[in-house]
């Protein structure tokens, strides 16, 4: 997703859905655009920036937002899986930070906010490709913080822990909020705000940081 004043820019896979999520920006009076692009690829996430350019002039925010998963034990796990779950959560990350930071660099600043996971600070069997390229994002987010400091980019990270989405099974949704400290999940609409917390300039002065959004799980 791409921010700018009062102008959205949505990126994914889905094509329905993207626009979908296009014409509800529009009906909110909402300058919007939906494309379809795949962030593994570099051509594509160059294609991404130059159209954003060119349609609404500058890169403000960006909030880095993408990510697959797969439960699997390691020895089963097929290398191209792991492939495909690292290449999408951590190389994607920095494709479009990368790409993000070019565009920022010409306007004298910007933000952005990778998606990271609490499980960037804590294991999970089964999860192994996940928690690799989720560890990744937090230091690559470190990393890229320092490094744009002094040009006014900042890069932080949401590690988000269990959330109430649909990409979570209805009979698992209880064993992991028994699982989480609060003794529920959280909401989308809390991430939403950790989000815009980190993009605007009520964090003017927080650059590299992971802000960890679980509800108490990896304190335990």
């Amino acid at each position: 997703m791409v921010y700018g004043r009062n102008r959205r820019w949505a990126v994914d896979l889905n094509e329905e859905k993207g626009k979908a999520f296009e014409n509800e920006l529009k009906a909110l009076n909402t300058e919007a655009l939906f494309v379809k692009a795949n962030i593994t690829s570099e051509e594509e996430v160059a294609h991404i920036f130059k159209q954003t350019v060119e349609t609404f002039g500058q890169v403000d925010v960006v909030f880095n937002n993408a990510g697959i998963g797969r439960v699997s034990p390691s020895h089963d796990l097929e290398y191209a899986e792991w492939r495909n779950t690292v290449n999408v959560d951590l190389d994607g990350v920095f494709l479009v930070a990368r790409e993000a930071i070019h565009e920022m660099l010409k306007t004298g600043g910007g933000t952005i906010v990778n998606t990271a996971s609490m499980y960037g600070w804590v294991g999970s069997p089964g999860s192994a490709a996940y928690n690799a390229a989720k560890v990744g994002v937090v230091n690559l987010t470190r990393s890229l913080g320092l490094e744009y400091a002094e040009q006014n980019i900042r890069i932080n990270a949401l590690c988000s822990g269990f959330i109430d989405t649909p990409i979570i099974p209805e009979e698992s949704k209880q064993v992991l909020a028994t699982m989480t400290p609060m003794k529920r999940l959280g909401k989308a609409e809390e991430m939403a705000k950790a989000v815009l917390f980190m993009a605007c300039d009520d964090s003017s002065f927080m650059t590299g940081n992971s802000l960890i959004v679980d509800g108490g799980y990896t304190t335990q």
